[in-house]
């Protein structure tokens, strides 16, 4: 039997798209999958909709809630899972995408959380944008690279979670994600893995994280200032270093300049991430053995 895979799916006042995204979770046709969604009291259809595969869920419940982040919160205590992550409402996975990270997380007990290639759908479900894959260390983001780790595409162990403390910071009304992420990188590498798990809906319209982007931002940076609070004076004073590299490359103009300067800086800023924080080993696929592996 493969891990049992645990997703949540927060809604309210979803309908519009909110059959599509579950569709997306029980079309993985994964043998064991716990879905469970947390609807707060929705008077728009949602309902019926949910009770249209009620059958195929673990649980789920219709009621008023404290918002996003607490019915999240709601739907991992339900959860018994040896893989966690959620999915909104609107948003949606690819095709085969719990095949591949249960196959990544038994083949290699060394990862702990992963991410896919973060997408990007329109209201009509086309993926108009596919970003680049990036490596993460955190030391990037304690010095102000953080943009971005995409909710959507990221997976993790049930025994992450509890060393993080088994909650969300329900607190936050926006970047409960990101504060999650940072307990994360306490504990755990993030691997990145070329392929296509999830993807974030643009919507025109009534989108929390895009009409509310600043307070997104101030939550944010008021999470990193926390977290780096906590690290020793000399850790503090070469992530410094880092960011002020960082801002200094976004503001040269000039590409000869620019160039110069990341040669003269680069080696002393990678010996800085290195002595801090390792960026985790590569994941490739061999066409050979049909296998992903692991590469320095």
């Amino acid at each position: 039997m493969n891990p049992k895979i645990s997703i949540i799916t927060p809604n309210y006042n979803g309908a519009a798209y909110l059959e599509e995204t579950i569709q997306s979770v029980l079309n993985q046709d994964y043998e064991n999958l716990e879905y469970i969604i947390i609807d707060g009291g929705s008077t728009d259809g949602s309902v019926d909709i949910i009770k249209k595969y009620e059958s195929r869920l673990a649980y789920w419940v219709s009621e008023p809630d404290a918002g996003l982040y607490h019915a999240i919160q709601k739907g991992f205590e339900k959860s018994t899972g040896d893989i966690m992550a959620w999915i909104n409402s609107d948003d949606k996975y690819h095709p085969g995408a719990f095949s591949i990270v249960t196959e990544l997380f038994c083949q290699f007990p060394q990862i702990e959380w992963l991410q896919g290639i973060p997408t990007v759908y329109d209201e009509k479900g086309r993926t108009v944008l596919v970003d680049n894959l990036r490596s993460w260390c955190k030391a990037d983001v304690y010095s102000g690279n953080y943009q971005w780790i995409q909710q959507e595409s990221t997976f993790w162990r049930r025994s992450l979670w509890e060393k993080a403390g088994s909650t969300l910071d329900t607190r936050l009304r926006y970047a409960a994600d990101f504060e999650l992420w940072l307990r994360f990188f306490r504990h755990a590498e993030l691997y990145s893995i070329k392929s296509l798990l999830s993807g974030f809906r643009f919507r025109s319209a009534n989108q929390i994280s895009m009409d509310h982007h600043n307070e997104y931002i101030q939550e944010v940076l008021d999470s990193i200032k926390n977290e780096v609070d906590l690290l020793p004076t000399e850790f503090k004073i070469k992530l410094q270093d880092i960011h002020q590299f960082n801002e200094r490359l976004k503001a040269i103009k000039n590409r000869l300049t620019r160039s110069l300067y990341f040669r003269k800086n680069h080696k002393r800023i990678e010996q800085y991430k290195a002595e801090l924080f390792q960026y985790p080993a590569k994941i490739g696929f061999d066409r050979v053995t049909q296998r992903f592996y692991l590469h320095e």
